[in-house]
């Protein structure tokens, strides 16, 4: 029995709050544990034997994709992977309809749905099974999370006993249920009349309210997962819930990606890759180092630390809870803490660039200081050049930028 895969990537008006990384390179291509984003659920769903068609959906250009692509279908010689464009942003659920002839070639019985931007374990086997075991027509991945933080993503309500879905709302104005939408899924070819369903209702509303102006986008064809499809689904006997034991978490903004850099990081250190520096004096794991990278024996690099291509670390610096990109410099005695330095970036001498520690269980990468919200973690952009002995706390610096003095809670444009 086949299945395939799908992997929303989302395009270049998307991903706003990724910024200012995200003005160098699309999200899904961001380098965390020493890989792109987008390579840790094709990682996962490699390892699923019944995969072996995978499509990435989004509306970026193809030729950024494709140099990716090819390498891929190297490291994963199991999977076939193909992007297919979309013409125009048609939210989550438009853009699988849109390519359902593509997507249903060879009549897959199941398909995986996986949002690029979401860091955690991906138990696809897991959810393999419940889906056999319900004779489900859809099951999604949830995970529990703090009252306050739960309002911030799709609420569910389950049948304890049985897993099914009871009840889905999206954002809840009013608290609902701590157990939230993980943005991974499993589907029955089912999902395709859901979908049309929902454009042909949504046509219906377009049609009888005249405020709503298809011309700005509010089209038929526009249509969400999570908005438009999962709360109908839910008064479906056929849709249950499989909930993680494994981590969780969402990568929207640019700071996300430091503990999500943390998690991963620590699985892979767990599994014992090859790839994660061996335990030191000088390495308090886990610690990323990219073969091509320069860290000198008297650094102290960890825990949770990714050193990126041709990245250079000198003398006595220090660096933990960060993610250092190619072709950055560190220079001697620095100290570079809860940060993201970006590529080409240079740190100067006895330099502290630094964020607020925050723990990977928190879903929020703000702080308030000084009555302002700020990112709890301070973000140099592409060609940054830091000051020796300059201070840079809780910032976030835009590309080309050159800091000579200290700052605290700002954004430097």
């Amino acid at each position: 029995m086949s299945n395939k895969a799908l992997i929303l990537v989302g395009g270049p008006s998307r991903g706003t709050r990724f910024r200012p990384l995200s003005l160098d390179l699309p999200k899904p291509l961001f380098e965390i544990a020493g890989h792109p984003l987008i390579w840790h659920p094709l990682t996962a769903v490699a390892k699923v034997p019944s995969i072996k068609e995978v499509y990435l959906i989004g509306y970026y250009e193809e030729s950024i994709f494709a140099p990716y692509i090819r390498e891929w279908s190297t490291e994963f010689p199991d999977l076939t992977i193909k992007y297919l464009r979309e013409y125009t942003a048609l939210g989550t659920a438009g853009g699988l309809y849109h390519f359902r002839d593509a997507i249903m070639k060879g009549n897959p019985s199941r398909l995986f749905v996986l949002n690029a931007d979401v860091c955690c374990t991906f138990p696809l086997t897991e959810m393999l099974e419940i889906f056999e075991e319900k004779e489900a027509e859809a099951v999604l991945l949830g995970t529990r999370v703090g009252d306050d933080a739960a309002r911030n993503f799709g609420c569910i309500v389950s049948d304890p006993k049985t897993s099914q879905v009871r009840h889905y709302v999206e954002k809840p104005e009013s608290h609902i249920s701590n157990m939230i939408n993980c943005g991974v899924y499993l589907f029955s070819s089912s999902i395709f009349s859901l979908i049309r369903t929902a454009m042909e209702n949504k046509a219906i509303r377009l049609a009888s309210d005249p405020t709503l102006d298809p011309s700005d986008g509010d089209s038929s064809s526009v249509l969400r997962l999570e908005q438009d499809i999962l709360g109908p689904l839910s008064d479906s006997r056929r849709f249950f819930l499989y909930e993680t034991r494994g981590f969780w978490r969402q990568i929207k903004t640019a700071g996300s990606a430091v503990p999500a850099n943390a998690l991963y990081l620590q699985k892979a250190f767990q599994a014992r890759s090859p790839e994660i520096a061996a335990p030191s004096a000088s390495i308090v794991a886990p610690v990323f180092i990219h073969p091509t990278a320069q860290v000198d024996p008297t650094a102290k690099l960890g825990p949770n630390v990714s050193i990126g291509p041709r990245a250079i670390i000198g003398a006595g610096a220090r660096v933990k809870e960060s993610i250092v990109l190619e072709d950055a410099e560190i220079k001697h005695d620095a100290c570079v803490l809860y940060s993201i330095i970006g590529w080409q970036s240079k740190v100067g001498a006895w330099a502290r660039i630094e964020g607020t520690p925050m723990s990977v269980a928190e879903h929020s990468t703000t702080v308030i200081k000084n009555g302002v919200k700020v990112q709890s973690v301070s973000i140099l952009s592409r060609d940054c050049k830091v000051g020796d002995e300059v201070r840079v706390w809780n910032c976030i610096c835009l590309p080309d930028k050159e800091l000579k003095r200290d700052v605290s809670n700002e954004i430097i444009m």
